[in-house]
Parts: C-alpha cells; structure tokens; sequence
C-alpha cells in the first residue's frame, strides 16, 4: 500500500511530453512498486526504484548531465510505502502517516522558510489593497518565492530525500518499525495540512483551513494557497488500512498548479 505524491512542476520542461513531471514520476513508481516481490526490503526498494526513473531519462533521449546539472528539470516524486511483510512503513520525501495514533512527517527542510516568506509577503500585499481574490488567479506570493523553490531542488538527493532517478539520500527518509498490535496504518500526502485518524475529520480539517484562510499565509503556512476553480491549495491523497475492516482512501486528483 502506497501514497505517491508527485511534486508541483517548477519549470516548463516536460520529460514525457504532454505529462507533467510529477505526474510521470508517480506513474513509474506505481508501476515499480506493483512490479517488486513483497519481501523486497527497504534498501533494494530504494536502489530498483531510483533505476525505474533513471530509466524514463535514457528513453527521453535529453543526456542525464542536464539533469544532474538542473535538478528542478527531474521527474521528482515523494512516497509513504506500507510493507506488510517487513512490518515497515517507509517515508521518502515529504508525506505523512499514522501509526498506533502517533503522527510522522518527513517535510523539505527549506519549506517552512519559504512558507514564511510567502506569507509575509502576501500580508504586506493585502495590507496595501491587494485582495485575496485577486491572489487566487495570480499568487504574486509564490511568484515572489519561485527562484528560490528553484533554487532548493539542488538540495534533492543531497540535504534531503526524494524519488528523482539520483541516489536516494538514505538520511533523508523515515522506516517505521510497527509494533504488535497495530491498530490503524493511514498514509497521506501533504495535501492535508492537518491529517487525523480519519478521513472525514481530515477533510473537515482542510476545509476549515481554506475557509479561514485560503491563501495558507496564517494558521497554516505553504508555498502555495487556494487558487479560483481548485477545490484545495494541493492535490492530496488518504488511505488507511484498518486490521480486519478493508481499506478506506481518497484520492483528490485536482491541483492548485
């Protein structure tokens, strides 16, 4: 069981034409993690992994030094993997989960900085006339951070760990041992600010947040906030296993970018 989030595209180049590099990403890890035999151990998940989206690179015919040379150019994705049979959950990149009710995240260390310095900015602007409708066609807040959220994907693989087709940076990732008993698994995506131990109280959570605040510059702080026609400041995804009762998930396709 998994939760793959691909990352918001932060430049023009598109790998797979017509698809959108996070979206392509998560593609191929879904197909990798459906292909793996369940005893694979973390280590081996990380290696075969990294080689299914290095992979796509060879086959787009654009020579692996641009990518190693422009980060924010890679298929770039985060996952939250349950292995039942290592008894593990696995975190690389920034996501969530619950386990036995206690919360893990694995967030971008650059990522509350520039959060806070988007807010800032955003509040300065509506303190000067701009209105918050006008923010959600043109996030001039984002727009105000976007070289340096460029600028941070040289971090990737180094400072902190993601799915990109390089070295995974084992330091940057999570294993969660699970302990017996186990009551409820839930894996999510950051796309819920606020992720509980169900799904309706995390839903009921975010739209709280996007009604308050729907720019993510007050009680909440992201990179990004509520833009007009979106239903969320980020797409997002929810499932949680439940021993002996199935599987309950959303999944929430509809991005802000």
């Amino acid at each position: 069981m998994a939760v793959i989030d691909g990352s918001t595209s932060k430049t023009s180049l598109n790998v797979r034409p017509g698809v959108s590099n996070g979206r392509y990403c998560m593609t191929l890890i879904k197909n990798f993690i459906s292909s793996i035999p369940p005893q694979t151990a973390f280590h081996d998940f990380c290696i075969g992994v990294t080689d299914a989206v290095r992979l796509a690179y060879k086959a787009s015919g654009i020579n692996i030094s641009h990518f190693e040379e422009h980060p924010e150019d890679r298929l770039t994705a985060s996952a939250v993997v349950y292995s039942p049979y290592r008894n593990e959950v696995w975190m690389i990149g920034d996501c969530q989960c619950i386990v036995n009710g206690q919360l893990y995240e694995n967030p971008k260390p650059y990522e509350e900085r520039l959060a806070e310095k988007r807010a800032q900015y955003l509040h300065d602007a509506l303190e000067h006339g701009l209105q918050v409708s006008e923010a959600q066609i043109e996030d001039v807040g984002r727009a105000h951070i976007i070289d340096e959220l460029r600028a941070s994907c040289t971090g990737q693989n180094k400072t902190f760990s993601v799915i990109d087709g390089f070295d995974i940076y084992l330091p940057g990732t999570k294993v969660i041992k699970i302990e017996n008993p186990v009551d409820d698994i839930i894996l999510a995506s950051d796309g819920y600010p606020f992720l509980c131990p169900t799904l309706a109280e995390s839903e009921a959570k975010l739209a709280e947040q996007l009604h308050h605040d729907p720019l993510c510059i007050s009680r909440f702080k992201a990179t990004k906030g509520l833009m007009r026609g979106c239903v969320s400041f980020d797409d997002r995804s929810y499932v949680r296993l439940t021993p002996g009762n199935g599987v309950e998930s959303d999944v929430d396709g509809i991005t802000s970018q």
